[in-house]
């Protein structure tokens, strides 16, 4: 590790070089946000801000919810820069008490699939279901990387890269594989010094592999009624999205 950061645990920084350019799922998101009239809006696993940002500068009223404290400590900085008014909480979804409901919940990029399997959507799922209002609409956010693909058929995409204050970060998928019910991906990431050091490592990220059907089958004891799933396009960088819409009932 070059010099006195610590690189690999700095999640800010990771963050924003594998999301902060992600913008397919903008729109569908300010749309449902219309949709549900202007209200409140929950967005969980706000990261450092990429949806929760995007909506406060829409005009909406948001609060951003995620387990990791300096991705919301980041996000709370980027509101105040931009004089936007955005609550924040570092909290884990499955065990959500704010105290207040929400015309809409989010869970964009596949938050919901780190829940740890199914005892972990379904506490989740009851856990934002308290925080909604009658008719509010919670969206979640699927992706399924062996879609369409046998698993020798996968291609690792280009990397992900950032620059900042004279660092070069890129981080690479390399490789996926399923484990049981998951499927667990590997990124390689290096971080080059303004004089040309370079320290790389490995991390693994594990999501849910879980359908939209069967997520929606785990919400209707809980109060939801499934409506119609959105989609979110892939591009050569991304894979699509389904997007479950569950109404409180």
């Amino acid at each position: 590790m070059t010099g006195t950061r610590d690189l690999a645990g700095d999640a800010v920084v990771w963050h924003d070089v594998e999301c902060a350019a992600y913008d397919l799922d903008l729109p569908i998101w300010r749309e449902l946000a219309e949709t549900a009239g202007g209200g409140p809006v929950l967005d969980i696993g706000c990261g450092t801000g990429r949806v929760a940002l995007d909506l406060a500068r829409h005009g909406y009223e948001v609060t951003g919810i995620d387990v990791d404290p300096e991705l919301v400590h980041e996000l709370a900085l980027r509101a105040r820069r931009r004089r936007l008014s955005i609550r924040t909480a570092a909290v884990d979804a499955r065990s959500l008490q704010l105290g207040t409901t929400f015309a809409l919940a989010i869970a964009p990029m596949q938050v919901f699939q780190l829940m740890g399997g199914p005892q972990g959507r379904r506490a989740a799922l009851a856990a934002v279901r308290r925080h909604l209002e009658p008719g509010g609409l919670f969206a979640i956010a699927l992706a399924d990387p062996y879609e369409g693909l046998a698993d020798s058929d996968w291609i690792p995409p280009a990397p992900d890269m950032r620059e900042e204050d004279g660092w070069v970060y890129a981080s690479t998928p390399v490789s996926v594989r399923r484990e049981g019910g998951s499927a667990v991906i590997e990124r390689h990431r290096q971080a080059v010094s303004p004089r040309g050091e370079v320290s790389e490592w490995m991390t693994t990220i594990s999501l849910d592999l879980v359908t939209p059907a069967e997520v929606e089958a785990e919400a209707a004891p809980l109060g939801f009624a499934a409506r119609e799933r959105g989609w979110i396009p892939e591009s050569d960088e991304w894979t699509g999205s389904t997007v479950v819409a569950l109404e409180a009932t």
